[in-house]
């Protein structure tokens, strides 16, 4: 009886090219991967699976995987566990650490970001197991604080795109553009303008990093599937005049649409992912606030849509510390709205805690005119400016209602722009929320 590598030699020789190569596609299609527990059947055969992380398994690949998926010859003979390849990576990651410099200039934490990214570029399993594996280690690589250098230097970190691109110049374009994406399912887009990345400003097109972090710690913390999320930059231009300047920089280098031209591109972008993506859940992440209050009222009733910053991300748990704060002190909740609080950072993520939280003291107060009015009162709001105060010119209409009016200010010997310092030794606040991405705003020697 024939063996099955002469059988193999026979076919080859009685079958015609085009024939041979049906019959080899015919057994790339047999072979399914596990994707969620539910089988998968793969089209891909070679180079192709080498070269998309949503599938290679790089030496991890069986012999038997390698026979069927057209693979053999193109790996090292040995086959490797997918816990020895993780093992490597891992040594590989530790000299770097015992390597690296200390002190204001040192980039170890971004060289650790690159070193991840390049991981995920090439095998995405690997990626979230290592990442799954040591999240406490890594979430500060991938997301907040290292995920803001990341942004800031986007253009010249970029190696290989991740996520989807809409841009002013795609206008009229969109509902045919979300069909270059290939996943046939997306359960979760997280979608920026980059206008206010982290409290860094306005960082453009390179503020994509920011919603691939975010997903990235949705995958690893919370199991969503990696192939059903979709980061998203809509870039609408810059404000940065940096950035308008930079030759490397990848996005539109032009100014920031405003008025209804920027909402009509929102409104063709998310009227797109729905009609594609009917059950998919959007989250808007780090838009200038007084964007981020308006297409949450815009949208939050017709799409499966929130704000992280404004809703239930940040200022649900802030609220939840809050109150939590009051009862590790052991006194009544009933005195929540008497605490006291000061608030350094008055971005979107800002503004929606104070308005979150203000509202809440105000339900506890009866809920009325002069409830909502004593618990604004509880609040100063510090941005980069200072204090805000009725004096400041050109307020952010989201601030305004908070800003501390001038015969409040008179008793207490503060100005409009006072520091963050001068209002709390001035205020003897009971609370300090910081809610700036700006580094060194509190230490033990100022506070």
């Amino acid at each position: 009886m024939a063996n099955a590598s002469s059988i193999s030699r026979s076919l080859r020789r009685s079958l015609a090219p085009d024939a041979l190569h049906r019959l080899l596609l015919q057994r790339s299609r047999a072979f399914v991967t596990a994707e969620c527990h539910r089988p998968v059947v793969l089209h891909k055969r070679g180079p192709d699976i080498l070269h998309d992380p949503w599938f290679n398994r790089g030496t991890a690949f069986s012999m038997t995987e390698r026979d069927r998926l057209g693979l053999r010859g193109l790996l090292p003979p040995s086959v490797v566990s997918s816990q020895q390849q993780i093992d490597r990576f891992m040594g590989d990651l530790k000299r770097l650490e015992q390597n690296a410099r200390d002190g204001p200039s040192d980039t170890y934490q971004l060289a650790k970001w690159r070193i991840l990214n390049r991981l995920h570029d090439r095998n995405e399993t690997m990626y979230y197991k290592v990442l799954i594996d040591n999240i406490e280690e890594y979430a500060p690589i991938v997301y907040t604080p290292t995920v803001g250098a990341v942004c800031q230097n986007y253009s010249g970190l970029f190696r290989r795109p991740r996520g989807m691109y809409f841009s002013a110049e795609d206008r009229g374009e969109m509902m045919s553009m979300v069909y270059n994406w290939p996943a046939d399912q997306v359960d979760m887009i997280v979608v920026t303008d980059g206008s206010r990345i982290l409290g860094l400003g306005d960082l453009g097109v390179q503020g994509i990093g920011i919603a691939i972090g975010k997903l990235d710690l949705y995958v690893a913390a919370a199991g969503i599937n990696p192939q059903r999320v979709l980061p998203v930059m809509i870039d609408v231009g810059t404000n940065n005049e940096k950035l308008l300047k930079d030759p490397l920089y990848l996005g539109l280098q032009e100014h920031r649409l405003e008025g209804e031209e920027y909402v009509e591109i929102i409104d063709e972008f998310m009227e797109a992912v729905f009609s594609r993506w009917p059950n998919v859940i959007v989250q808007f992440e780090d838009f200038q606030s007084k964007w981020a209050f308006r297409l949450l009222q815009r949208y939050r009733k017709t799409y499966r849509m929130f704000n992280d910053d404004v809703q239930v991300g940040t200022a649900g748990v802030a609220i939840a510390g809050l109150l939590g704060a009051v009862r590790a002190q052991g006194r009544p909740m009933i005195d929540f709205p008497k605490q006291k609080i000061v608030v350094a950072g008055a971005g979107s993520a800002g503004i929606g805690v104070v308005n979150a939280a203000s509202r809440t003291m105000a339900r506890m107060l009866g809920n009325n005119e002069v409830a909502f009015e004593s618990a604004r009162s509880q609040f100063w709001i510090v941005d980069a400016h200072g204090l805000i105060t009725e004096e400041r010119v050109d307020i952010d209409p989201d601030a305004r209602p908070f800003a501390r009016r001038k015969s409040e200010l008179t008793h207490q010997g503060l100005n409009e722009g006072a520091s963050l310092i001068e209002v709390v030794k001035k205020v003897k606040p009971d609370v300090i929320l910081g809610l700036s991405a700006v580094g060194g705003l509190f230490s033990k020697e100022r506070f």
